[in-house]
Protein backbone atom coordinates (compact mmCIF):
# COMPACT_ATOMS: atom_id res chain seq x y z
CA UNK A 1 0.00 0.00 0.00
CA UNK A 2 1.53 3.81 -1.02
CA UNK A 3 1.20 5.66 2.06
CA UNK A 4 -0.21 8.96 -0.04
CA UNK A 5 -2.71 6.62 -1.59
CA UNK A 6 -3.92 4.95 1.90
CA UNK A 7 -3.51 8.34 3.27
CA UNK A 8 -5.93 10.12 0.87
CA UNK A 9 -8.22 7.25 1.50
CA UNK A 10 -8.56 8.14 5.18
CA UNK A 11 -9.47 11.19 4.58
CA UNK A 12 -12.08 11.10 2.01
CA UNK A 13 -13.85 8.20 3.73
CA UNK A 14 -13.29 9.32 7.77
CA UNK A 15 -16.73 11.22 7.94
CA UNK A 16 -18.64 8.27 6.44
CA UNK A 17 -16.47 5.21 8.52
CA UNK A 18 -14.07 5.62 11.40
CA UNK A 19 -10.50 4.90 11.10
CA UNK A 20 -10.47 1.98 12.95
CA UNK A 21 -13.05 0.56 10.74
CA UNK A 22 -10.77 1.67 7.77
CA UNK A 23 -8.08 1.00 8.80
CA UNK A 24 -8.91 -2.59 10.05
CA UNK A 25 -10.15 -3.21 6.63
CA UNK A 26 -7.11 -2.48 4.80
CA UNK A 27 -5.44 -4.48 7.81
CA UNK A 28 -3.66 -1.21 8.22
CA UNK A 29 -2.21 0.03 12.21
CA UNK A 30 -3.74 2.78 13.46
CA UNK A 31 -0.24 4.11 14.48
CA UNK A 32 1.00 3.35 11.01
CA UNK A 33 -1.38 5.59 9.56
CA UNK A 34 -0.96 8.24 12.16
CA UNK A 35 2.78 8.06 11.12
CA UNK A 36 2.32 8.90 7.20
CA UNK A 37 -0.11 11.07 8.00
CA UNK A 38 2.45 13.27 9.97
CA UNK A 39 5.24 12.39 7.41
CA UNK A 40 2.78 13.23 4.71
CA UNK A 41 2.11 16.47 6.06
CA UNK A 42 5.38 17.58 6.84
CA UNK A 43 6.29 17.13 3.24
CA UNK A 44 3.87 19.30 1.60
CA UNK A 45 4.52 23.31 1.71
CA UNK A 46 1.85 25.18 3.83
CA UNK A 47 0.18 25.94 0.63
CA UNK A 48 -1.22 22.47 -0.50
CA UNK A 49 -1.93 21.80 2.99
CA UNK A 50 -4.29 24.65 3.38
CA UNK A 51 -6.15 24.02 -0.31
CA UNK A 52 -6.27 20.34 0.78
CA UNK A 53 -7.72 21.11 4.41
CA UNK A 54 -10.30 23.81 2.86
CA UNK A 55 -11.64 21.34 0.36
CA UNK A 56 -11.75 18.76 2.80
CA UNK A 57 -13.98 21.12 5.49
CA UNK A 58 -16.24 22.05 2.11
CA UNK A 59 -16.78 18.11 1.64
CA UNK A 60 -14.72 19.09 -2.03
CA UNK A 61 -18.26 21.05 -3.13
CA UNK A 62 -16.28 24.62 -3.56
CA UNK A 63 -14.13 25.57 -6.90
CA UNK A 64 -10.62 27.11 -6.49
CA UNK A 65 -12.34 31.01 -7.27
CA UNK A 66 -14.08 29.91 -3.86
CA UNK A 67 -11.00 28.35 -2.23
CA UNK A 68 -8.60 31.07 -3.02
CA UNK A 69 -11.15 33.49 -1.55
CA UNK A 70 -11.14 31.63 1.82
CA UNK A 71 -7.52 31.96 1.60
CA UNK A 72 -7.40 35.50 1.36
CA UNK A 73 -10.38 35.61 4.23
CA UNK A 74 -9.49 33.69 6.31
CA UNK A 75 -5.80 33.27 6.21
CA UNK A 76 -4.55 36.95 4.32
CA UNK A 77 -3.09 35.30 1.78
CA UNK A 78 -2.92 36.42 -1.90
CA UNK A 79 -3.04 33.98 -4.13
CA UNK A 80 -3.07 33.48 -7.87
CA UNK A 81 -6.20 31.77 -8.70
CA UNK A 82 -4.39 29.57 -11.24
CA UNK A 83 -2.13 28.21 -8.77
CA UNK A 84 -4.73 27.24 -6.45
CA UNK A 85 -6.71 25.37 -9.72
CA UNK A 86 -3.22 23.81 -10.26
CA UNK A 87 -2.66 22.03 -6.38
CA UNK A 88 -6.77 21.45 -6.50
CA UNK A 89 -5.70 19.27 -9.85
CA UNK A 90 -2.89 18.08 -8.56
CA UNK A 91 -4.48 15.97 -5.57
CA UNK A 92 -7.63 15.85 -6.91
CA UNK A 93 -9.94 18.41 -5.34
CA UNK A 94 -12.04 19.55 -7.45
CA UNK A 95 -16.12 20.05 -6.45
CA UNK A 96 -18.76 18.37 -8.25
CA UNK A 97 -19.80 19.64 -11.51
CA UNK A 98 -23.37 20.53 -12.24
CA UNK A 99 -24.98 19.23 -14.89
CA UNK A 100 -26.03 21.76 -17.76
CA UNK A 101 -29.80 22.09 -18.73
CA UNK A 102 -30.22 21.79 -22.39
CA UNK A 103 -30.50 25.86 -23.93
CA UNK A 104 -34.14 25.69 -25.78
CA UNK A 105 -35.88 29.01 -26.98
CA UNK A 106 -38.89 29.87 -25.34
CA UNK A 107 -41.94 30.40 -27.81
CA UNK A 108 -44.72 33.27 -27.06
CA UNK A 109 -46.24 32.82 -23.82
CA UNK A 110 -49.01 34.33 -21.64
CA UNK A 111 -48.51 35.54 -18.47
CA UNK A 112 -51.12 34.80 -15.87
CA UNK A 113 -49.40 37.69 -13.62
CA UNK A 114 -46.78 40.17 -14.84
CA UNK A 115 -43.39 39.33 -14.74
CA UNK A 116 -42.14 41.73 -12.53
CA UNK A 117 -38.24 40.26 -12.20
CA UNK A 118 -37.72 40.72 -15.82
CA UNK A 119 -34.45 38.49 -14.72
CA UNK A 120 -33.16 41.10 -12.37
CA UNK A 121 -31.50 39.55 -9.92
CA UNK A 122 -29.82 42.27 -8.26
CA UNK A 123 -30.91 43.66 -4.74
CA UNK A 124 -29.56 46.22 -2.33
CA UNK A 125 -31.09 44.78 0.96
CA UNK A 126 -32.91 41.92 2.24
CA UNK A 127 -36.98 41.06 1.79
CA UNK A 128 -37.13 42.75 -1.28
CA UNK A 129 -36.54 40.18 -4.13
CA UNK A 130 -37.68 35.99 -3.10
CA UNK A 131 -37.76 33.64 -5.84
CA UNK A 132 -39.58 29.52 -5.39
CA UNK A 133 -39.77 26.97 -7.15
CA UNK A 134 -40.47 23.14 -6.50
CA UNK A 135 -37.86 20.42 -7.60
CA UNK A 136 -38.33 16.32 -7.71
CA UNK A 137 -36.34 14.30 -5.31
CA UNK A 138 -36.34 10.73 -7.44
CA UNK A 139 -33.49 9.04 -4.66
CA UNK A 140 -35.76 7.77 -1.76
CA UNK A 141 -38.04 4.90 -1.62
CA UNK A 142 -40.65 6.77 -3.25
CA UNK A 143 -40.87 10.29 -5.25
CA UNK A 144 -40.43 13.17 -2.77
CA UNK A 145 -40.81 17.40 -3.81
CA UNK A 146 -38.92 19.87 -2.21
CA UNK A 147 -40.34 23.41 -2.40
CA UNK A 148 -37.77 26.53 -1.45
CA UNK A 149 -37.76 29.94 -0.90
CA UNK A 150 -34.71 32.30 -1.68
CA UNK A 151 -33.93 36.01 -0.82
CA UNK A 152 -31.67 37.14 -4.08
CA UNK A 153 -30.27 39.35 -1.60
CA UNK A 154 -27.64 37.24 -0.38
CA UNK A 155 -28.72 33.73 -1.95
CA UNK A 156 -30.44 32.50 1.59
CA UNK A 157 -32.45 29.91 1.53
CA UNK A 158 -35.37 31.42 3.88
CA UNK A 159 -37.49 28.04 4.17
CA UNK A 160 -37.95 24.94 2.79
CA UNK A 161 -40.51 21.98 2.71
CA UNK A 162 -40.53 18.53 1.62
CA UNK A 163 -43.37 16.28 0.52
CA UNK A 164 -44.52 13.31 -0.82
CA UNK A 165 -46.93 14.94 -2.89
CA UNK A 166 -46.65 18.14 -5.25
CA UNK A 167 -50.11 19.53 -4.17
CA UNK A 168 -51.12 23.36 -2.71
CA UNK A 169 -50.29 22.76 0.69
CA UNK A 170 -46.24 22.17 -0.19
CA UNK A 171 -46.06 25.89 -1.20
CA UNK A 172 -48.50 27.16 1.12
CA UNK A 173 -46.26 25.80 4.21
CA UNK A 174 -43.18 26.96 2.40
CA UNK A 175 -44.32 30.73 2.57
CA UNK A 176 -45.41 30.37 5.56
CA UNK A 177 -42.29 29.64 6.92
CA UNK A 178 -40.55 32.24 4.79
CA UNK A 179 -42.90 34.84 6.25
CA UNK A 180 -42.49 33.81 9.85
CA UNK A 181 -40.71 36.79 12.10
CA UNK A 182 -39.96 38.88 9.31
CA UNK A 183 -41.53 41.79 7.16
CA UNK A 184 -43.15 41.03 4.25
CA UNK A 185 -44.41 44.01 2.85
CA UNK A 186 -42.35 45.04 0.16
CA UNK A 187 -41.56 41.44 -0.73
CA UNK A 188 -41.62 40.15 -4.76
CA UNK A 189 -42.10 36.98 -4.89
CA UNK A 190 -40.97 35.45 -8.12
CA UNK A 191 -42.31 31.91 -9.50
CA UNK A 192 -42.87 29.93 -12.61
CA UNK A 193 -46.24 29.33 -13.82
CA UNK A 194 -46.68 26.01 -12.23
CA UNK A 195 -50.46 24.98 -10.73
CA UNK A 196 -49.33 25.63 -7.23
CA UNK A 197 -48.35 28.94 -7.65
CA UNK A 198 -51.23 30.01 -9.66
CA UNK A 199 -54.22 28.49 -7.46
CA UNK A 200 -56.16 30.67 -5.30
CA UNK A 201 -55.31 29.84 -2.11
CA UNK A 202 -51.41 30.72 -2.97
CA UNK A 203 -52.04 34.10 -4.40
CA UNK A 204 -54.16 34.75 -1.32
CA UNK A 205 -51.95 33.82 1.26
CA UNK A 206 -49.20 35.85 -1.01
CA UNK A 207 -51.57 39.19 -1.06
CA UNK A 208 -52.60 38.46 2.76
CA UNK A 209 -48.67 39.09 4.09
CA UNK A 210 -48.19 42.34 1.71
CA UNK A 211 -46.15 39.76 -1.17
CA UNK A 212 -46.34 41.44 -4.90
CA UNK A 213 -46.34 37.71 -6.86
CA UNK A 214 -44.49 38.06 -10.17
CA UNK A 215 -44.30 35.31 -12.72
CA UNK A 216 -42.38 33.39 -15.89
CA UNK A 217 -43.06 33.37 -18.75
CA UNK A 218 -44.12 29.92 -19.81
CA UNK A 219 -41.58 27.55 -20.30
CA UNK A 220 -39.06 30.03 -19.98
CA UNK A 221 -36.65 28.89 -17.33
CA UNK A 222 -34.20 31.71 -17.35
CA UNK A 223 -36.58 33.71 -15.55
CA UNK A 224 -36.08 32.09 -12.31
CA UNK A 225 -32.80 30.70 -13.01
CA UNK A 226 -30.82 31.54 -9.40
CA UNK A 227 -33.65 29.49 -7.89
CA UNK A 228 -33.07 26.98 -10.70
CA UNK A 229 -29.26 26.67 -10.73
CA UNK A 230 -29.46 25.91 -6.35
CA UNK A 231 -31.91 23.11 -6.80
CA UNK A 232 -29.27 22.06 -9.30
CA UNK A 233 -26.20 22.16 -6.96
CA UNK A 234 -28.58 20.62 -4.56
CA UNK A 235 -28.31 17.44 -6.84
CA UNK A 236 -24.69 17.15 -7.89
CA UNK A 237 -23.23 17.74 -4.59
CA UNK A 238 -25.64 15.49 -2.32
CA UNK A 239 -26.98 13.27 -4.57
CA UNK A 240 -24.67 12.95 -7.73
CA UNK A 241 -22.05 11.20 -5.71
CA UNK A 242 -24.35 8.58 -4.79
CA UNK A 243 -23.75 6.53 -8.13
CA UNK A 244 -27.87 5.91 -8.31
CA UNK A 245 -27.71 3.51 -5.21
CA UNK A 246 -31.17 3.91 -3.29
CA UNK A 247 -31.88 5.43 -0.70
CA UNK A 248 -34.35 5.44 2.71
CA UNK A 249 -36.80 8.16 2.57
CA UNK A 250 -35.27 9.47 5.71
CA UNK A 251 -31.64 9.60 4.43
CA UNK A 252 -32.69 11.68 1.77
CA UNK A 253 -34.03 14.10 4.32
CA UNK A 254 -31.16 14.11 6.64
CA UNK A 255 -29.13 14.92 3.37
CA UNK A 256 -31.80 18.01 2.59
CA UNK A 257 -31.45 19.41 5.99
CA UNK A 258 -27.62 18.93 5.85
CA UNK A 259 -27.27 20.67 2.58
CA UNK A 260 -29.17 23.62 3.49
CA UNK A 261 -26.97 24.35 6.61
CA UNK A 262 -24.14 23.89 4.76
CA UNK A 263 -25.44 26.30 1.90
CA UNK A 264 -26.53 28.46 4.31
CA UNK A 265 -23.73 29.08 7.00
CA UNK A 266 -20.78 27.20 4.91
CA UNK A 267 -20.21 27.60 1.54
CA UNK A 268 -18.92 30.47 0.09
CA UNK A 269 -20.09 32.25 -2.52
CA UNK A 270 -17.48 34.74 -5.12
CA UNK A 271 -20.53 37.53 -5.31
CA UNK A 272 -20.69 37.80 -1.27
CA UNK A 273 -16.76 37.88 -1.04
CA UNK A 274 -16.36 34.32 -0.47
CA UNK A 275 -18.34 34.09 2.83
CA UNK A 276 -21.77 32.28 3.56
CA UNK A 277 -24.98 33.87 2.98
CA UNK A 278 -26.04 33.90 6.74
CA UNK A 279 -22.18 35.21 7.25
CA UNK A 280 -22.75 37.94 4.64
CA UNK A 281 -25.94 39.31 6.06
CA UNK A 282 -24.52 39.55 9.90
CA UNK A 283 -21.58 41.51 8.27
CA UNK A 284 -23.60 43.95 6.30
CA UNK A 285 -26.29 44.05 9.08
Amino acid sequence: MVPEVFVEVVEAYKEKYTITTICECFKIPRSTYYRWKERISAELPLLHQLVIGICQSLSFRVGHRNVRGILKNDYKMMVNRKTVQKIMQKYNLQCQVKVKRKVYIAGESKFVVPNLLKQDFKTDRPNQKWVTDITYLPYGEKMLYLSTIMDLYNNEIMAYKVSDTQDVKLVLDTLEAACKGRETHEVILHSDQGAQYTSYAFQELAKEKGITTSMSRKGNCFDNAVIESFHSSLKSEEFNTQNRVLLTNSIVLEKVESYMYYYNYIRPFSKLNCHSPVEFRTIAA
